[in-house]
């Protein structure tokens, strides 16, 4: 989940035919190395975060290089350059260890078969854009507000609704990689699979929740970013043909 602190003052397919003629499973957690880099550099930012650094040098962090909508509404030349990169750099922080483990989960869950089919410098465009994508969102939602946004799950939502889009339905599973992948479902194709109906009907709830204020519980119990989980899940479902191999197409 995107955490909103408040503003401080101051690429090869794995299968192939096993020996009884089908095809070879793969579990989720056998990551490819393209995740476990993923997951290493968010582990490794966050130790760095909340270990190595002073407080007034982690507070520095998060202003930096977190995303604030109230960037956007004085003109660039009167600031920084950080309205630049803060779209895809607050992606990269988390806001507690349990922020990043909740995160890391679905980032192996879903990362695994979307990086899997498409590869890796489609996985890392993917990224840049699911997080723009959140971040406008979220900046849109939340026009000229002093918050801070950090944590990766507008692009964990994208990674979601880019799953939809190959992985769910009869005969599909986002824990099997064949040798030959299924087609990409067109959009009216997967919103007529049952199973992607209900996936969405139910992430939808998870964040209407969360938009009505319902409160949770332990470290995840400050704002919650919904809106750039909505940004970035549009992006992955909507947009997953651009990112998709080319021979996949059609």
């Amino acid at each position: 989940m995107d955490e909103m602190p408040k503003r401080p003052s101051g690429d090869d397919w794995p299968g192939g035919e096993s020996a009884d003629g089908g095809a070879e499973r793969a579990p989720v957690f056998n990551m490819p190395t393209g995740i476990l880099l993923c997951l290493a550099g968010l582990a490794a930012i966050y130790f760095v975060q909340s270990t190595l650094l002073s407080p007034n040098s982690a507070e520095w962090l998060v202003i930096e290089f977190g995303f604030s909508p109230l960037r956007y509404v004085y003109g660039f030349s009167e600031q920084g350059y950080e309205w630049l990169w803060t779209p895809l750099t607050y992606s990269f922080l988390h806001g507690s260890l349990e922020h990043l483990a909740f995160n890391g989960l679905w980032l192996a869950a879903f990362g695994t078969p979307v990086l899997r089919r498409i590869g890796g410098w489609r996985f890392a465009a993917l990224w840049v854009v699911s997080a723009a994508g959140g971040a406008l969102m979220h900046a849109l939602v939340n026009w000229g507000q002093p918050t801070l946004m950090i944590g990766a799950s507008g692009v964990i939502s994208a990674l979601m609704g880019a799953a939809c889009r190959f992985a769910f339905g009869p005969g599909r599973s986002v824990r099997v990689q064949p040798d030959r992948p299924l087609p990409r479902l067109s959009i009216p194709a997967a919103l007529r699979q049952r199973t992607v109906v209900v996936f969405i009907v139910v992430w939808l709830f998870g964040n209407l929740v969360i938009a009505i204020g319902l409160p949770l519980v332990g470290a995840l119990s400050g704002a919650v970013a919904w809106d750039a989980h909505i940004g970035g899940f549009l992006v992955g479902f909507l947009g997953f043909a651009a990112f998709d191999r080319p021979q996949r197409r059609g």
